[in-house]
């Protein structure tokens, strides 16, 4: 006969220590006074016990059979929250009072008697290698770590889940949360009310499904399962990963039937199990951390004139194709400061960068930065409250949008350095490092692209100061308080030189992922409806060009381990499709 969970919790009390009487009993083991009457009561007659309250035979076979085997430790992930000192260190590895965060969790499973760890690792998985010799330790790598959540993690050790304790890395526990014995499946969560968890606990101890921001027991993550669960659950973790449309979800989905999950919930009181998430969490539980040294937070401290604690409200912002930036707070203030993303000191010459910013300051283009610096890529600028992007199907955006890239192109600016697009292409494919492309014809279609040069060098071109990557996320439309109406400036002018100005039309058009019927649209909207058909080829030809310039980009930000998906598709065949599109223009 199957024991319930609390039959089951009377009993593992009894294992560690022996029966004095049902208060104490209900004491140690969390449960009530009737409670405890009716599982001893129920145990006596299902045979685990005998009438003098002391374990059967047959109690110690069911504790055998359940104890625990191994640990698994979720460790692959980038921890983009923890902007900005993860540029460093990885989650796992910050330090509590001096010791980093997968030691303890690795020390208290020793304590119990769990040697058998295996770590999942991915982001900057080099720094977990002495782990193998100081605790003998298994590591397993994820290379899908930057584009899948942690359910590609677990699926590459899901055979391994019998018996199990599933671990993430970011948590801190300050009593050991994991037993030698254990007698149910079953999902940590704490006695705290969290407005993003998915769960709440309900009287049966099930963890049912919530609305949205209605509040349910913040999730902990760790969670123990027994072989008799793990089986069904290993499957489902197979499945959904190998299904391919649940890259971005956790692994706790295949927990979940229909509207609860298929184990019991364990929950821990908030002030002893913390999951470190933000920088202001680690600080808060531990000031004096190590790593809350940054060099990002001395950049504003020093610009600010202010001390790194008076740094509040640290939040990641989403993250780009580029860089990584997160929100602060100083004085009441908010600001952003960009961090610049791997492999970008390869892909964007930062002194360029900030010519560019000198040329536009005060045009009103753009906020000027707080501060930048043309060496390393920081840059800190005055958050805008309540902006909202260009909207690439809406008219009356397009309209406004492309009314303010012709204003810019009419200041006909200048600075010291271009942006050839030719030679940006065979930049971006130098950085595959002897690599062949993914495509089966990018040698034909690249061919194709380069044919269109001669074309373009024969036409007259208004050559200034280009954005280059004015594309519908670079158009912010906000209001600041007061005002009635809409402003609108143009941000990232990461890639912006010398150009022929209608690059930024095709720009706009690729990353918007238009047809061809859409492209014409916004072509006739820059020029309110006066473009030649030479114009319009040539902006065909930009968009072939262009296209084949971010497909060699996605390829290079591929091998780093981030992956673009559908966008990475339709740059290459903005390439092949738009030279077909020339070809015919030329010739008609």
């Amino acid at each position: 006969m199957f024991m319930n969970k609390y039959e089951s919790d009377i009993l593992r009390t009894l294992f560690k220590e022996p029966f004095i009487n049902q208060r104490l009993l209900a004491e140690a083991s969390g449960h009530s006074l009737g409670v405890v009457n009716r599982s001893i009561k129920a145990l006596i007659g299902e045979g685990y016990l005998n009438d003098d309250i002391t374990l059967t035979e047959k109690a110690r076979v069911e504790y055998a059979a359940k104890a625990p085997k191994n640990a698994i430790i979720l460790a692959a992930g980038y921890g983009m929250r923890m902007v900005p000192i993860n540029l460093i260190t990885p989650k796992a590895l910050l330090e509590v009072n001096g010791e980093p965060l997968i030691e303890r969790t690795i020390k208290q499973l020793h304590e119990v008697g769990i040697t058998d760890i295996t770590i999942v690792v991915g982001f900057m998985k080099e720094r977990f290698d002495y782990l193998i010799d100081e605790y003998g330790v298994e590591l397993v790598v994820n290379s899908s770590y930057a584009a899948k959540n942690n359910i590609s993690s677990l699926a590459l050790v899901a055979n391994r889940i019998s018996n199990t304790y599933i671990i993430p890395s970011d948590i801190w526990c300050d009593r050991n949360p994991f037993r030698s014995h254990e007698l149910y499946s079953w999902y940590m969560v704490s006695d705290i009310v969290d407005n993003e968890s998915d769960v709440r606990v309900n009287r049966k101890m099930e963890l049912v499904k919530v609305t949205n921001h209605v509040g349910g027991n913040a999730m902990v993550g760790i969670s123990y399962l027994l072989e008799k669960d793990a089986k069904e659950i290993r499957e489902r973790i197979k499945k959904a990963y190998l299904n391919g449309k649940h890259d971005d979800d956790f692994w706790e989905i295949a927990l979940y039937q229909g509207d609860r999950m298929v184990i019991p919930a364990r929950v821990v009181h908030a002030s002893g199990v913390v999951e470190i998430n933000t920088y202001e969490q680690l600080r808060e539980l531990d000031s004096e951390s190590n790593n809350l040294k940054s060099d990002a937070l001395d950049v504003i401290a020093d610009t600010f004139k202010i001390s790194s604690e008076e740094i509040e409200d640290i939040s990641v912002l989403k993250k780009g194709m580029t860089n990584r930036s997160f929100l602060f707070s100083v004085r009441g203030e908010k600001y952003i400061m960009r961090i610049p993303g791997e492999g970008t000191d390869q892909l964007i010459s930062r002194p360029q960068e900030a010519e560019v910013f000198k040329a536009i300051s005060k045009l009103g283009l753009c906020d000027d930065p707080v501060y930048i610096n043309p060496e390393n890529g920081y840059k800190i600028t005055k958050f805008l409250e309540g902006i909202r992007a260009c909207e690439c199907d809406n008219l009356s955006d397009l309209q406004r949008c492309m009314k303010k890239l012709r204003e810019f192109h009419s200041m006909k600016l200048t600075v010291p350095h271009t942006f050839d697009i030719f030679g940006q292409i065979e930049f971006y494919e130098s950085l595959w490092e002897g690599q062949a492309s993914i495509y089966k014809d990018y040698q034909q279609t690249k061919a194709n692209v380069l044919s269109l040069k001669p074309f373009i060098d024969s036409l007259d071109k208004e050559w200034c100061l280009t954005h280059i990557d004015a594309v519908p996320d670079n158009f912010l439309f906000y209001r600041p308080d007061g005002e009635s109406e809409e402003l609108l400036q143009l941000t990232d002018w990461e890639y912006s030189g010398m150009q022929d100005p209608h690059v930024d039309i095709a720009m706009f058009c690729i990353y918007s992922m238009y047809d061809k019927s859409q492209v014409d649209r916004l072509i006739d909207i820059y020029f309110e409806n006066e473009c030649d058909s030479t114009t319009r080829t040539k902006i065909y030809a930009y968009i072939a060009m262009c296209g084949l310039l971010w497909s060699n980009w996605c390829e290079f930000k591929r091998n780093c381990g981030v992956e673009f998906g559908e966008y990475s598709l339709r740059q290459y065949r903005f390439a092949k499709d738009y030279y077909n599109y020339v070809v015919k223009e030329i010739r008609e």
